[in-house]
């Protein structure tokens, strides 16, 4: 019975990990349809509405009085599983789409107290996932059901220290909850864990405008210190798989830089870098009620590079066209790569339009495909508990970003 323990407790760790955590999978990126519709190219320098404040809250600075800014984008993924093989080498059945859609929201509202000083709060659902494999698959014990769900309100300052250089800063109260379910002992026994956290972290960021035409942008957003608490449940009264447990995890730090670049009336360009610190993570400890300390994993994760190029081009007084070319690192490398996590390099084609209602009022549209490197699925180089299971995923996103601004 205590390998089936270790089991479940490895997969909670793994999808706890993942959801929380997972930039180029499961971090959503997508907090503002104007900022998709360049493939989020310079997202930290551009402050064209109040949603670019998620990347850099010093761009509040550019939202002139009153604004509120409202969105949400479809997010429609496909994961398929190809040539699946259990443990005694037999041909699994394969799996069409593990990856379920969803929508996340956002909103911003700033108000300019005077020339200098700017405020907001800012609503968005930084993390979230849902994935769901048949309960009779070959990997069932590595996992069946993971859902996570998590929202974000951000209070924010900005202020303008010169002409041309603004800063600010914001405070991340976030909420996250969990839910994965899981089998052990050949499919006998059915496991699921359930929890959830309220944890608060910091962003700064600064912008520096040379002129009218060309602005940098730097930000930070700082780990977040989580500390879920929920239940384990199995579908059998077994000695410690029926009790409360809480797990300790710390989300990655995040570093920005942006630029953005009005080449002449009609056309704008732009470019961005982030780099997560996933290497942050060594080792993920889970604790019970009934047995204080049942188990620690190690996390091998690696720091990744985002890089994105856009352009805007003005059609008229009324319509904007953008588009952008952005690559995506995983932070998962084949050794590491578990079921719950089929994750790999991708790309991101985008574009969209941005068209001004009157002086008030605009709307921004975006579309977004994502193709993903295929990823390789061996569960034996993991090196964790569990039957071997290996299997070939193919991986692709498309993105249906749509926001309002308003100008009170």
């Amino acid at each position: 019975m205590k390998n089936n323990l270790t089991l479940t407790l490895t997969a909670l760790g793994t999808i706890l990990l993942a959801a929380n955590a997972q930039a180029a999978g499961f971090h959503l990126r997508e907090q503002s349809a104007a900022a998709q519709g360049n493939a989020f190219a310079g997202a930290t320098a551009g402050a064209e509405n109040g949603s670019y404040a998620y990347f850099n809250v010093a761009g509040l600075t550019r939202q002139k009085g009153t604004q509120l800014n409202v969105g949400g984008t479809y997010i429609s993924p496909r994961a398929e599983a190809s040539d699946v093989k259990a443990q005694d080498g037999s041909r699994g059945s394969d799996v069409n789409n593990i990856v379920h859609a969803a929508v996340a929201p956002n909103a911003t509202l700033s108000h300019q107290i005077n020339e200098k000083a700017f405020i907001g709060v800012g609503l968005n659902v930084p993390y979230g996932m849902i994935t769901k494999y048949d309960e009779e698959w070959a990997g069932s014990d590595h996992g069946i059901t993971s859902k996570v769900i998590t929202a974000t309100v951000t209070p924010m300052a900005a202020y303008k220290l010169t002409d041309k250089l603004s800063v600010g800063a914001g405070f991340q109260m976030q909420y996250v909850r969990a839910r994965l379910t899981n089998s052990a002992n050949n499919q006998m026994i059915k496991t699921a864990m359930e929890g959830d956290a309220f944890d608060i972290g910091y962003q700064l960021g600064a912008m520096y405008e040379f002129n009218d035409d060309t602005r940098v942008g730097v930000a930070y957003r700082s780990q977040i210190k989580h500390k879920l608490k929920g239940d384990l449940s199995a579908s059998m009264p077994l000695p410690n798989l029926n009790q409360d447990i809480n797990a300790r995890l710390t989300t990655p730090e995040m570093l920005s830089m942006g630029i953005y670049h009005q080449l002449n009336e009609k056309w704008a360009v732009m470019a961005e870098y982030q780099r997560v610190f996933w290497s942050s993570f060594e080792t993920l400890d889970i604790y019970g009620e009934d047995v204080p300390f049942l188990s620690s994993t190690k996390e091998k994760w690696r720091d990744t590079n985002f890089f994105a190029v856009g352009a805007s081009y003005q059609i008229d007084n009324q319509w904007k066209w953008r588009l952008g070319l952005a690559y995506d690192q995983s932070a998962v490398r084949v050794q590491h790569r578990t079921p719950r996590i089929p994750d790999s390099d991708r790309i991101w084609y985008s574009t969209g339009l941005n068209y001004q209602y009157n002086d008030r009022l605009t709307f921004d549209v975006a579309y977004t495909y994502i193709s993903a490197h295929k990823a390789h699925i061996d569960t034996a180089l993991t090196g964790n508990s569990g039957s071997h299971v290996s299997a070939e995923y193919s991986n692709s996103v498309q993105l249906f970003g749509l926001s309002l601004n308003y100008k009170f």
